[in-house]
Order: C-alpha cells, then structure tokens, then sequence
C-alpha cells in the first residue's frame, strides 16, 4: 500500500489515462455491437450501433500507436513486493496479446468491410476499402473477426482479473501503478 514516506511509483500520466481511455473505447464498441441485436435488420438504431462498433474500433487501431510510443517513452514502475518470474512472463504475454488485439482487430475488421463491399464509417467519415469486393473472403474476415473479438472478452477479462488479484491477495502495488494522480 502507499504510505507518505514509501510512494509508489506508476506509470507516466499519459500512458495511464490512455489506458483507461482505451478500456472505455473497449467498453463502447462490445457494447454496440452486443446491442445490435436489441433492433431489427435494416433499422436505423441497429445501423447507428454498428457504426459506433467501426468507429470506435478504428479509433482504438489509432490511439494504440499513441499508447505504445507513451510505453516505449516512458519507464515500467517495478510491483513491490516483486512477483515470481512465471508471473511476469505471463504478464508480458498478457500485454502483448492485448497489443496483437488492439493492433490486429481493428484491421480485420476494416478488412472485412471493405471485401463485403460495405462503407468504412469512422465518426461520419467514410474511410477508404483497404481491397476490392470478395464476398467470400469478407464473410471469412468476419468470422475471424467475431472469433478475435470472443477472444478478446478472455484477454481483458484476464488482464483485469490479475490487476485485481495482484491487488487484493498478492497485495502488491500491480493495481497501484495504473492509478491516476
């Protein structure tokens, strides 16, 4: 725990409100796409979701470059106590999973779009494809896609499964690093 005399050290400003940034992008876009369903094909609001999924998804393929400069810039603040060396190196393959996410998703998602033939909306823009019209390719995409995006409910929920055990039974700064202020 902090104590006056012991601070604990954390990640840079940016690199922490850019993480909780992406968890609400995160939020946002399953969100949308789980509310889809709450309307019929072809309506307006099932449409106003999806868009809000592609937006955000993109929007999250942007600021991961953002994040991974933040995190290359800055320091890793070491966890006191320290963790045993399985733990770190699961950690690392935690965060780099999330990264592949973050990084890989959004494009296949964009990719699916454009061989279905269908717009690349991002926050009232229309991006441009990324490939010409296969319909069998984008109904591929897809699948890998909704398949990421399963997986994708595993890795965060994991990730923020440890920063709470860390926190909560290892007692140790983990949860503390992340911490805004």
């Amino acid at each position: 725990m902090q104590t006056k005399t012991s601070p604990v050290s954390r990640y840079s400003t940016p690199s922490v409100v850019m993480h909780w940034l992406m968890l609400l992008a995160f939020i946002g876009l399953y969100a949308a796409i789980n509310l889809t369903d709450v309307f019929p094909k072809g309506s307006d609001g099932r449409q106003l979701l999806k868009n809000a999924h592609f937006s955000l998804g993109l929007l999250v393929f942007a600021l991961v470059w953002l994040r991974i400069v933040f995190r290359l810039m800055g320091t890793t603040p070491a966890i006191v106590p320290e963790p045993p060396a399985w733990q770190e190196k699961l950690a690392k393959l935690g965060h780099l999973a999330l990264y592949v996410l973050m990084v890989v998703m959004p494009l296949i998602g964009w990719a699916a779009l454009s061989a279905r033939g269908k717009p690349i909306p991002f926050f009232g823009l229309d991006l441009p494809a990324l490939m010409g019209e296969n319909r069998e390719l984008g109904s591929t995409l897809k699948e890998i896609h909704e398949l990421g995006g399963n997986i994708g409910y595993f890795l965060i929920g994991g990730h923020a499964a440890a920063a709470l055990y860390h926190h909560y039974f290892m007692k140790d700064t983990t949860l503390l690093r992340m911490k805004l202020g």
